[in-house]
């Protein structure tokens, strides 16, 4: 049973890790990739987004979105879906931890004290798409 659970677990680390691709969602979905027009499946298969695309399109070209935000653009109802990444960043900090006599375990030690680096991860924004009536108004990527 042990063996199943570290299994099943490492599957699902592995499987949640794997990288989406656009090829990937076509897959997953085709019935959505099909109702598109032939211009824009081929913008999809290219992980391409431009004007006049349903939603469905961009999910299957750029993924789900990392936030969405609702709102009103030339008094229409209006969604703009961001995209997120992160970078690591090395942070040069001073850690440390002391203990006291007679401390958990009978411990009489004072640990250790000074500086090291420490990864902290700082998102950005990759692109975001703004739509109305649920077709791309405009849309934006980082290069």
């Amino acid at each position: 049973m042990k063996n199943l659970l570290s299994a099943l677990s490492a599957g699902l680390l592995f499987a949640s890790c794997a990288p989406s691709t656009p090829q990937a969602r076509i897959q997953q979905q085709p019935e959505k990739f099909q109702a598109l027009s032939a211009k824009h499946q081929a913008l999809v298969q290219q992980g391409r987004v431009d004007r006049g695309m349903s939603q469905d399109a961009v999910f299957l070209a750029w993924g789900a979105p990392s936030r969405t935000f609702q709102g009103s653009r030339n008094n229409q109802l209006s969604e703009r879906w961001d995209y997120s990444g992160s970078r690591p960043v090395r942070i040069d900090t001073f850690h440390g931890s002391y203990g006291r006599f007679g401390g958990p375990c009978g411990s009489r030690g004072f640990g250790s004290v000074g500086w090291g680096p420490e990864v902290a991860f700082i998102p950005y924004r990759i692109g975001s798409v703004w739509f109305i009536d649920n077709q791309v108004e405009a849309w934006e990527r980082a290069r």
